[in-house]
């Protein structure tokens, strides 16, 4: 039975009844009161995290404790200590079986013969008996436990077969004491069972890491918010705020709420939310996410969005959805898994009989089985995805990158095109300023600014935003105009400090045969406006929608991985041939409506290409929908982008290409894993069946547990590895 599936029993049940937390340390907010108070509903979604990855992971070991741990508090009083008490239950069972299995082992009378020595204590026997039966029932209770549990459900696995090994063994070397001829096994059983509770104590510290990532978003949210009321600050919980609310954020504070800035400025960190590692400046009008760290401003601002609505619980919904549906891959593991545990059991108690068949003794022939049944459980196989999509997910929605569609993420290693849509992704999707030009020397470029943004001020134009932008940018203050007037088709004119100004375009020069110095500008790609200075031109403003800085790298990092990259826009050619150009990119598409998109994008599937295809998640849902991966890029703290497979937070476009590059990662890991979890098992069973016997090599029950926990372990520390992947 698949790891992932065998586990759906009572890890739910038991983490109900004692919750999780983990996060000491990742609380930069020394303004927060009541740390450990944390959100109720942000505490919930955790707990769901925290579920979702035990299912996939922890193999059953919440319901080999629960019969131990059932006198702790339900959840709510120290739940967040559960799966600490989980590590440390197991680490106190090992240390405990550890110290009871000295004596046995030295009261082993094959051990004594191998090592050279003799030890006579009085009632030997009956001393490793005693010894050996605390170590079975204590040491073994988890194991046992299990086994109890999936028999119940029909679904044999892990916890099956180290049962069988152990009670064999135990029940065996018991009917020896009590008068059977042949050799105990004490000192096998509790070697076995103190490696097996070594191996799961260290992979249960190496798993549980995976969760990290989605719990530092959860536990983001403050718990409290400072609600201006009548005037006054009131400190209340923050499920009680409302959209609408006006709430004060001081310098250090957490961002209780996702909303608009009304007063104030500051650089907000949102690095583990959006991906973006400069803190983002925020003024007036600026949008701010939960769960941000406020800089050294105060802000004042309106709610717009809490609860479920909020950015944040957004993308943990998208996060554990994503970790909930399996891939391809996963279950193709989960297959190999299930048959491995039926193979495992038909090898153990086939190898058993074919020993006793070919005139071995009982005492041989056990200690075969115990081995194939130990050495063989799909423990590393279980792992070897679900610890994958649980790092990956996580690690991904960290830097900004949600996945919704699991498959498509990992088919990123197929992508053989990548379409780019150009505004906004490649380009600002803006106008910006690409030139400032003056022909008088009395007027120089910032002074002819000033007086442009003047009249400017009054329009909503995008010329006019541009011009505003850029006078913010440059800390220049914009003169009060009078007079403003509207030129229609041809601009705008107003009174400045007592001088006429007109920003007007070509058009207003042709037409009144004013003559101006050859503009420098890229025809058809860049937007030219001049300004007059009472009725004589001083010099003119380029426009154009800026390539973003990080498009060359992206397009270059596709290029040396063998991606092809296209340029799909409405633009005409000229426009679309500058950016393609000036990025090396392989070609353009010009001139394509919205709705020929997804014609484009089946052209290039017809002609065997792989296609991921890049847009807003709105006007270019059909192509998305479509296309082999279908990215929304720069959807912001809107995340309801339906059609895509997978979400980027920001519009730089590095992230698709680390998106790409982090897909085939992490296809590789779930590989490796899958190839070291069924490679170990195909060596591993026939040496421990006894196949070399003849040849004098064999695998005792202890080396058998200590290889299976070792497998495990690599498993989850080359799962963990993957976040080194992420660039």
């Amino acid at each position: 039975m698949p790891m992932a599936l065998m586990l759906k029993r009572s890890p739910l049940k038991w983490q109900r009844s004692c919750g999780h937390k983990t996060l000491e340390n990742v609380n930069h907010d020394h303004h927060q009161h009541h740390a450990n108070n944390q959100h109720p509903h942000a505490q919930q979604q955790k707990d769901k995290v925290t579920e979702r990855l035990a299912e996939k992971t922890l193999h059953g070991h919440e319901q080999a404790m629960h019969e131990d741990t059932s006198g702790h508090p339900p959840h709510g009083a120290h739940g967040h200590d559960h799966h600490r008490m989980m590590i440390e239950d197991f680490k106190k069972r090992f240390w405990i079986s550890l110290a009871l299995s000295i004596p046995v082992i030295l009261l082993s009378p094959m051990v004594q013969h191998i090592l050279g020595f003799t030890l006579d204590v009085p009632f030997g026997m009956y001393i490793a008996f005693v010894l050996s039966s605390i170590i079975y029932f204590y040491g073994g209770w988890p194991f046992l436990t299990g086994l109890v549990e999936e028999v119940k459900k029909g679904v044999p696995g892990m916890m099956t077969l180290i049962g069988v090994a152990i009670t064999v063994a135990y029940l065996y070397s018991s009917a020896i004491v009590f008068g059977l001829e042949g050799m105990d096994f004490f000192w096998e059983l509790a070697t076995l069972i103190v490696i097996m509770l070594l191996g799961h104590w260290i992979e249960m510290r190496s798993v549980l890491g995976a969760s990290k990532a989605l719990e530092l978003l959860v536990s983001m949210m403050p718990a409290e918010a400072m609600l201006i009321r009548d005037g006054e600050t009131v400190r209340v919980r923050i499920e009680e705020l409302q959209k609408g609310d006006l709430i004060l954020i001081k310098p250090g504070e957490k961002v209780p709420a996702d909303g608009v800035v009304e007063e104030g400025e500051s650089h907000l960190n949102e690095s583990m939310l959006t991906g973006e590692s400069k803190p983002v400046k925020k003024a007036k009008d600026d949008k701010v996410i939960g769960g941000s760290i406020n800089g050294n401003g105060a802000l004042r601002v309106r709610v717009e969005f809490t609860g479920k609505e909020s950015y944040l619980n957004k993308v943990i919904k998208l996060v554990q959805d994503a970790q909930k549906t399996k891939s391809d891959t996963q279950r193709l593991a989960d297959r190999a898994a299930k048959w491995l545990t039926y193979v495992a059991l038909t090898a153990g108690f086939g190898t058993f009989a074919v020993w006793l068949l070919l005139g071995q003794d009982l005492a041989f022939a056990l200690e075969r089985m115990v081995t194939v049944m130990v050495i063989s459980c799909p423990h590393a196989l279980g792992l070897a995805v679900p610890l994958v999509v649980a790092i990956s997910t996580a690690v991904s929605a960290n830097n900004g990158l949600l996945i919704r569609n699991r498959t498509a993420f990992e088919n990123a290693r197929l992508i053989t095109t990548v379409i780019f849509d150009k505004t906004g992704t490649l380009t600002q999707g803006s106008h910006e300023i690409a030139a400032v030009v003056t022909f008088d020397k009395a007027v120089d470029e910032r002074e002819m600014l000033r007086l442009a943004a003047g009249v400017e001020q009054n329009s909503e134009h995008f010329i006019a935003q541009s011009i505003l932008r850029k006078m913010k940018d440059e800390g220049i203050a914009v003169p009060p105009a009078q007079s403003f007037n509207y030129l229609p088709g041809k601009g705008l004119e107003g009174i400045v400090e007592g001088k006429d100004v007109k920003v007007v375009g070509p058009n207003y020069l042709k037409e009144f045969n004013m003559q101006v110095p050859a503009s420098e500008a890229e025809e058809g790609v860049e937007t030219v406006v001049y300004t007059l200075v009472d009725a004589k031109p001083v010099g003119y403003i380029t426009m154009r929608d800026q390539i973003r800085e990080e498009s060359a790298e992206a397009i270059r990092v596709l290029k040396a991985n063998g991606i092809k990259n296209l340029l799909l826009t409405g633009d005409n050619e000229r426009v679309a041939k500058s950016v393609s150009d000036k990025l090396q990119m392989d070609g353009f598409l010009a001139n394509v409506l919205p709705h020929q998109k997804q014609e484009k994008v089946k052209e290039l599937q017809a002609k065997g290409e792989f296609v991921a295809m890049t847009g807003d998640g709105v006007n270019d849902a059909p192509a998305l929908a479509q296309a082999d991966v279908g990215i929304a890029v720069g959807s912001g703290t809107d995340v309801a982008a339906e059609t895509a497979d997978i979400i980027l937070v920001n519009s730089n476009p590095q992230d698709i290409a680390s998106l790409i590059l982090f897909g085939k990662a992490t296809y590789r890991k779930m590989i490796q894993n899958l190839i070291w979890a069924t490679g170990y098992n195909v060596i591993a069973l026939p040496l421990a069946a006894g196949v070399l016997y003849n040849q004098g090599i064999m695998v005792s029950p202890a080396v058998g547990a200590a290889l299976m926990s070792l497998s495990t372990v690599i498993v989850a520390i080359n799962a963990q590895l993957l976040r080194r992947q992420i660039k």
